[in-house]
């Protein structure tokens, strides 16, 4: 009754008394399905969604933290953050006297969190180490999907108009998007170069096909010739000219 009674193993009998010969094809869906898990492949999916995503929330505030703390040890951020604390009066209440006097090390471990909080307000850290967003993660990124792609085909279609049908110039935003396309770089690996690289792509006209390519060209030679001085890539040619990474001989015995 347990079998006849569910569709799918009524066929796989229903397969066997006109198939009796194969033997261990019936032992093999018999235990297949006995033995399949029970879960819902949905509820499966999105747990593993969700996990995924609390992983690259902390996994990112983590990254973030690290650039937090690099920068309050590199001096001209140091000292920029140190003057706006003075300035604000917040080192002054890090040396309170009397019943409220803290040991040096409470004071010293105050201060470095004060710098850290006034870095994190005043600069603006971009690329892969820029604070985390609770719109990026995962989960975010497959519900919002739909929204996106309408915002893309918009934008799309608002572009083909404008520069191709009707011809306008392109804009500063425009003409860096073109130079990111061509340097086939996402948008947090080009919002994280500094301002006077950008200055210098729209100072060449690097938006125009030709005036990359020589740039880009430029780049390579220029990269070469530091690869030649640099003494490091000198011995490792002389090693793969010499011993190379291991080679495979075959030898009489």
């Amino acid at each position: 009754y347990l079998i006849l009674q569910d569709e799918e193993t009524r066929k796989d009998y229903d397969y066997m008394l006109d198939h009796p010969e194969e033997y261990y094809r019936h032992y093999y869906h018999y235990y297949s399905r006995r033995l399949a898990p029970k879960v819902d492949v949905r509820l499966v999916i999105l747990v593993t969604v969700c996990a995924i995503s609390v992983f690259q929330f902390f996994s990112w505030w983590n990254s973030y933290n690290e650039a937090i703390n690099y920068l309050a040890t590199v001096p001209k951020y140091r000292i920029q953050a140190t003057e706006i604390a003075r300035q604000q009066g917040l080192l002054n209440k890090t040396k309170e006297k009397g019943k409220n006097r803290r040991s040096k090390e409470e004071i010293r471990e105050e201060e470095e969190e004060i710098i850290k909080d006034i870095i994190k307000n005043k600069i603006d850290i971009k690329g892969g180490y820029q604070k985390p967003k609770i719109y990026d993660i995962l989960l975010f990124q497959i519900l919002l999907a739909p929204f996106y792609l309408c915002k893309y085909i918009g934008w799309y279609c608002w572009w083909i108009y404008c520069f191709t049908i009707k011809g306008q110039e392109y804009g500063v935003e425009e003409k860096l998007y073109i130079i990111r396309r061509f340097m086939k770089m996402s948008k947090s690996q080009f919002d994280s170069l500094e301002e006077h690289q950008k200055e210098t792509f729209l100072e060449r006209q690097l938006w125009i096909r030709e005036n990359y390519e020589v740039y880009k060209r430029e780049q390579e030679e220029e990269l070469k010739k530091k690869m030649a001085m640099d003494p490091r890539w000198k011995r490792y040619r002389r090693w793969m000219k010499n011993e190379g990474p291991g080679r495979l001989t075959f030898m009489d015995d």
